[in-house]
């Protein structure tokens, strides 16, 4: 199954968006510095096309974040109904934190596309005694003879090596 490429510059602006209309109103402070702090990687994952590293560090970002905001919405968000614009402003806030994971999926493909091979392992590890795979030492084939051993042609000179 092919995954479409979303462009990573598409989704930071998207969360860029939606937290600068979920900050407007009723929000601490600290929803804005923390997730305006993670857009601040994604820009470092934009400008560094070939950076493993920004990329791992713009997901984990995002997963964090995800936890941060769910925080700020149990502690923050009122019983009262809101006036008009921090309703919207609530409702942005909450559209942000819906569309983050779906965010760290695709974030998380591009970080393999860039060679990240951060492998998640939710099961226990196994050690697997497949020996099939190991050659004994007990055994010599004829290309490892010691009249062969520098991989040479039967018929050359001694003195030209073959490369």
């Amino acid at each position: 199954m092919e995954i479409p490429a979303i462009n990573l510059k598409a989704i930071v602006l998207a969360h860029w968006l939606l937290t600068v209309w979920g900050s407007m109103s009723y929000l601490p402070s600290s929803y804005a510095w923390g997730n305006f702090s993670v857009l601040a990687v994604g820009v470092w994952a934009i400008a560094q096309r070939d950076s493993i590293d920004a990329v791992l560090m713009f997901l984990m970002g995002m997963a964090v974040t995800i936890l941060i905001d769910i925080v700020h919405f149990g502690i923050i968000y009122p019983r009262y109904p809101l006036v008009a614009a921090a309703s919207f402003s609530a409702g942005m806030a909450i559209l942000n934190l819906l569309l983050k994971p779906v965010s760290c999926f695709f974030v998380y493909q591009m970080y393999r596309e860039r060679g990240g091979d951060y492998n998640i392992n939710f099961g226990f590890p196994s050690v697997s005694r497949n020996r099939d795979a190991y050659q004994s030492i007990d055994q010599q084939d004829e290309s490892s003879s010691p009249t062969n051993s520098f991989n040479q042609a039967k018929d050359t000179k001694p003195g030209v090596r073959t490369y």
